[in-house]
């Protein structure tokens, strides 16, 4: 027991040390970056603050851009854990979209009351984020296509698709605009928190319980339990009967039911229409954050909420010091890159400590 707990402590500590420097890794070479382009890099860093929470309206844009986030990054954490890189998660948020502007198109002339239709699209978004999470799942499971190549390929079906609905079927009368579909009447838009914000309350709940699904199905559940032995080792777990196809392939459909709430969120409390780029990298950027807190559920909303300031934030560099926003990508992929990075070094002197004694 003594050797276990000093184990379990060396464990904890080495995490803190990496962690920590791994962060500072990160921000030392974009530090770097932007001092090499002639800016003052505490000056694009304080831009970035203040593009984040300068004012109410921009705290709640980031908020805004948090909701999507942390639905993709909530589902992921699902297919992560059973072993899977769901790379399709774009374009599970995508047909979430398409799915729910189908629905929206479908009712609003009805005599159905707008709660009860949006009600109906943001489920009918998540059935569309679940039908194409399985599509890869089941070419993985029963075709052997290995998920990110299967999950690439539905990527660029699922763009396709959108750009064919928005410039043929559902194009605008007369003419065709990459601006989107017409936008939805505005009764059938989620009620914001005031007249000139876009952040509606509804979605920001949803996002919310996703996370706590997330953390009660992975770390209290039976399922989640197995869901980890069958990422570990499939073939162990299949050994001790556990159905591993099985877990495959719901770790999938929940991942997608998140996505697809992403998308449908981006339609009706967002957009309040179809647009090309409805998915706006959210699917690419959860699969950061979720490696980041190596899939931890616990630390995934408030990471995910610092993904969000920085893209909000980043905003502000191409105005005030000519830098292009794209910085704020340069920091989550120098994170996400050193952190992963760090682990693995703490990993390899873990065992050698270990194998030491």
């Amino acid at each position: 027991m003594p050797f276990r707990e000093t184990a379990m402590r060396d464990d904890k500590k080495t995490r803190i040390i990496f962690g920590l420097g791994s962060v500072l890794a990160a921000l030392a070479l974009t530090t770097a970056i932007v001092a090499a382009t002639g800016n003052n890099p505490l000056q694009a860093y304080g831009n970035i603050i203040q593009g984040a929470i300068g004012s109410p309206n921009v705290a709640a844009n980031v908020l805004v851009s948090w909701v999507p986030l942390a639905l993709a990054t909530a589902g992921l954490l699902f297919t992560f854990t059973g072993g899977l890189w769901n790379i399709g998660i774009e374009g599970q948020i995508t047909l979430g979209a398409i799915f729910c502007t189908w629905a929206m198109r479908s009712l609003q002339d009805t005599a159905l009351s707008p709660g009860i239709i949006i009600a109906f699209a943001i489920a009918a978004g998540m059935l569309g984020g679940i039908f194409w999470a399985l599509l890869a799942g089941a070419l993985k499971t029963f075709g052997g296509v290995n998920e990110i190549f299967g999950g690439l390929g539905l990527n660029f079906v699922a763009t396709a698709l959108n750009l064919w609905l928005i410039f043929g079927p559902w194009k605008r009368p007369g003419v065709a605009s990459m601006s989107g579909t017409l936008p939805f009447e505005p009764e059938l838009w989620m009620p914001t928190v005031s007249a000139q914000s876009r952040l509606a309350l509804i979605p920001l709940a949803l996002a919310v319980l996703a996370l706590v699904i997330a953390f009660i199905l992975l770390r209290g559940s039976h399922f989640g339990l197995r869901l980890k032995a069958v990422g570990k080792n499939p073939k162990a777990a299949y050994l001790l009967g556990i159905p591993t196809w099985q877990h495959m392939l719901l770790s999938f459909a929940l991942c997608g039911a998140f996505a697809g709430l992403a998308g449908a969120v981006q339609v009706s409390a967002v957009y309040h229409r179809l647009i090309p780029s409805i998915s706006s990298g959210y699917g690419y950027t959860g699969l950061m954050v979720a490696m980041l807190v190596n899939f931890s559920p616990v630390f995934a909303g408030p990471v995910a909420l610092f993904f969000a300031a920085l893209s909000v934030g980043s905003i502000q560099l191409p105005i005030v010091l000519k830098l292009d926003s794209s910085l704020a990508g340069v920091i989550q992929g120098f994170l996400v890159l050193f952190v992963l990075i760090g682990n693995g070094l703490r990993l390899k002197l873990l065992g050698r400590k270990r194998g030491s004694i």
